[in-house]
């Protein structure tokens, strides 16, 4: 029995290995940071259940109110993580929600959504959308969450994610843009920071990039798909690869803004640009804007979100949510 646990079967280098007996080893250490009020920047947060069936949960965070009549601009956040691994009780994604609703001054849900392998795709849209639906709910002042309906303002409300959380966000504003889904609420904006976006055939600097440059390579990015959503194991699903051949039109994206954050460093860069691009020509009618953080890798600022350039990418998301 011990032998056939140690056997792994299948591995992402420094993020999960599955051994031969079904075991899950999730490599990346994990703490819990209790919700609180920020003694630093007067953030709030608090943890409540979004759906008891399905045990989806989310963190809140509330800015330092200074007047209780004004509505703020509500993000919904989606946190990275290859869909296999982390969730918003943990430091890294906390503290940066943290000092993003400080500068931002906006009210924040961070969706804890179901991971892969033990809920392979499509279980993390399904999720996110069931949050999305439950914000939602809000809109009238009356749903059952006292800091939304007294502080959100539903006439601005945005998406936001990092990696596989951005990937998220990108596939529910598509969803949005279909009028049979009600949802009930617009999408002002949605903000993708490194977005998981990928395909069967290399791009760009995809091609010449250097398998030993970083953890998350071309081999890891390759695999990642096959892996977490094995009904259709191709890295031109449409969720992933939203340029596929056959792939639903960005002009039906439901939202009148988009900024693509991207990193020089990172293998998924030329997607993001890409990304950019076409949604800039493709008859879409909303806004588009691009930046890119230069000599950084993917994710970075979740390492130090004291460095100046995590602090520049912090002000650049918070510009873009202050925006009508």
């Amino acid at each position: 029995m011990e032998s056939s646990k140690q056997e792994v079967v299948f591995e992402l280098p420094m993020t999960l290995r599955v051994h031969k007996d079904g075991h899950v080893e999730r490599l990346v250490p994990t703490d819990f940071i209790p919700p609180s009020t920020d003694p630093v920047t007067g953030v709030s947060s608090k943890d409540i259940v979004v759906a008891p069936e399905s045990n989806i949960t989310a963190r809140l965070f509330l800015p330092k109110i200074t007047d209780p009549n004004k509505k703020l601009a509500l993000l919904v956040y989606f946190h990275g993580g290859a869909f296999v691994i982390n969730t918003p009780f943990i430091t890294p994604f906390h503290k940066f929600l943290t000092n993003l609703v400080s500068e931002a001054n906006v009210v924040a849900v961070s969706v804890d959504y179901r991971k892969a392998p033990e809920h392979p795709i499509p279980a993390a849209y399904e999720d996110s959308m069931a949050a999305l639906k439950w914000v939602a709910s809000h809109s009238n002042g009356d749903g059952p969450e006292p800091w939304l309906n007294n502080h959100a303002d539903f006439q601005r409300v945005f998406l936001g994610g990092d990696s596989s959380g951005a990937n998220i966000a990108h596939n529910l504003a598509m969803t949005a843009g279909n009028p049979e889904t009600g949802l009930g609420i617009g999408l002002l904006g949605i903000a993708l920071v490194h977005p998981y976006f990928w395909g069967s055939v290399p791009v760009g600097s995809e091609a010449d990039y250097p398998d030993d440059k970083s953890i998350i390579n071309r081999d890891y990015v390759d695999r990642l798909w096959p892996f977490i959503c094995p009904s259709n194991p191709d890295n031109d699903d449409p969720r992933v690869n939203p340029l596929a051949e056959g792939a639903p039109r960005l002009v039906g994206l439901g939202c009148k803004r988009v900024l693509v954050c991207v990193a020089e460093h990172d293998v998924m860069k030329d997607r993001g640009w890409l990304y950019y691009e076409a949604l800039s020509r493709s008859g879409w009618k909303g806004v588009v804007e691009i930046f890119e953080t230069q000599g950084e890798h993917h994710g970075f600022y979740c390492h130090d979100l004291e460095h100046e350039k995590s602090k520049q990418l912090t002000q650049r998301l918070a510009a873009f949510y202050k925006t009508d």
